[in-house]
């Protein structure tokens, strides 16, 4: 049982040196039993304490990976209800049904779309990272040749859908490497399953019919040995399914009720007959609060939002999303291509640099770290003046790109230049539109005055 607040500052050092980053060992101490700040954060408990302080310490919903390689998914970890309180942890992961009763060219098609989808945004590559592989036949043979065909055809991590033991078990020797989910243990079989999990050292999904039977299937597989569990309320329908969302979460974080403290799985095929409406269902449950979200199919035009929103979502409410320092070729830049520079906050960058493509001028973008701040809010924290600026500059080496010595800044921070004039002796300032919809014009009479 998760300790109190009091339990666990009776066994701080009590020392309120603020090294873990608040004032006090007993804010401390309130905030580890909240699930608002971690264990390692303080340098100076000692190691006795320290082990009596990892189970108050530790997520009230289990952390595991699916899967290995670079598709790897880790799920859970989860601590808060509400994205502002703090941040969700482990983004869910996006899954493609295939099911051993397609014809074949349809499985090869949707193998391809699974590999070639993918999209980077902000620095971070947008892609999915599962494929469900579902024994809909109740054939072994036909099965288990649909999970060789997808461990050998894509690096997708699998998750393995049969209710019976001994089909999962010649899945499971076929890609047991990969780590797959086995999806899933009932009350029926249970023991057979769990068994299964064991040996091969994979996650499992308990699958119930509501939320009491579901605990109840859990305990169960918990004192079979099984820590890693993935939840199945059995909700078909997108009503349901959100309503047990929430108390599943809820009982975990509120009630610290451990037999439910568990990623969760969504089967959003089941709940659309359309891929339209099957993506709206998924982007819910994006936010509220599936771990794993199973699809009918992958298409761009709702695959990418789907991606999008999940790194939205997933972001640090309290960090800005910042794009890295350095330079950035627009186009095909030459010696003779205009040279820019803008903060890194994400959204700043995508307008210059969309804006930039839209001119159909190539140029250099320098992108100063400016800790995700926007330009005229990091030029009033003095985080993009002219000596930084100019410090970017000679670091980036631009100079030995181009035959020019002309550098564009924002029209917001007009005033820099002459600073940035004495910062770089030789270079030419010039102050660029105040708005990014103004840049196209402003670089194509650059390139005529060239």
């Amino acid at each position: 049982m998760a300790l109190t607040g009091i339990e666990i500052f009776k066994m701080l050092p009590k020392t309120n040196c603020g090294k873990c980053g608040v004032p006090t060992c007993l804010a401390f101490a309130m905030s580890l039993a909240t699930g608002k700040a971690e264990l390692a954060s303080c340098p100076i408990l000692d190691d006795e304490s320290r082990s009596k302080l990892e189970a108050a310490s530790a997520p009230s919903i289990r952390s595991f990976t699916i899967g290995n390689g670079e598709r790897a998914l880790k799920v859970g970890g989860e601590t808060v209800l509400f994205r502002h309180e703090k941040r969700f942890e482990n983004p869910p992961g996006l899954a493609l049904l295939l099911s051993d009763t397609m014809i074949n060219t349809e499985i090869e098609n949707k193998i391809k779309s699974f590999s070639e989808l993918s999209y980077t945004r902000i620095g971070f590559r947008l892609r999915p990272e599962l494929i469900a592989v579902k024994c809909a036949s109740s054939n072994p043979h036909k099965f288990s040749t649909l999970v060789n065909q997808v461990k050998n055809s894509c690096d997708a991590s699998i998750i393995l859908m049969t209710d019976n033991a001994s089909i999962m078990s010649e899945a499971l020797k076929i890609c047991a490497d990969r780590k797959p989910l086995i999806c899933s243990a009932t009350i029926e079989n249970a023991e057979e399953m769990a068994k299964l999990a064991l040996e091969f050292g994979c996650p499992l999904v308990a699958k119930a019919n509501g939320i009491e039977e579901l605990d109840a299937l859990c305990q169960k597989l918990m004192r079979l040995g099984v820590k890693d569990i993935v939840l199945d309320s059995g909700a078909r329908t997108s009503k349901q399914a959100f309503h047990d969302q929430i108390m599943l979460r809820r009982l975990a974080l509120n009630q610290k009720h451990r037999p439910l403290g568990f990623p969760s799985i969504i089967h959003a095929y089941s709940m659309a007959d359309n891929p339209l409406k099957e993506a709206m269902i998924a982007a819910t449950f994006i936010a509220k609060y599936g771990s794993i979200i199973i699809l009918s199919d992958f298409l761009g035009e709702t695959l990418f939002p789907l991606l999008t929103l999940r790194l939205n979502l997933f972001s640090d409410p309290q960090r800005p999303l910042a794009t890295a320092e350095g330079i950035y070729d627009i186009g095909s830049p030459t010696q003779s291509s205009p040279v820019l520079v803008t903060a890194n906050f994400s959204l700043t960058y995508f307008i210059v640099s969309g804006e930039i493509e839209n001119s159909r001028v190539p140029g250099y973008l320098l992108v100063k770290d400016t800790e995700g701040l926007s330009v005229m809010t990091a030029w009033a924290a003095g985080k993009f003046s002219a000596d930084n600026i100019a410090s970017l500059v000679k670091r980036s080496k631009i100079e030995e790109k181009i035959s020019h010595r002309k550098l564009i800044i924002p029209g917001y921070i007009a005033s820099e230049s002459g600073g940035l004039e004495e910062e770089l002796p030789g270079w030419e300032i010039q102050v660029g539109p105040r708005e990014g919809a103004h840049i196209p014009a402003y670089l194509r009479q650059w390139t005529q005055g060239e």
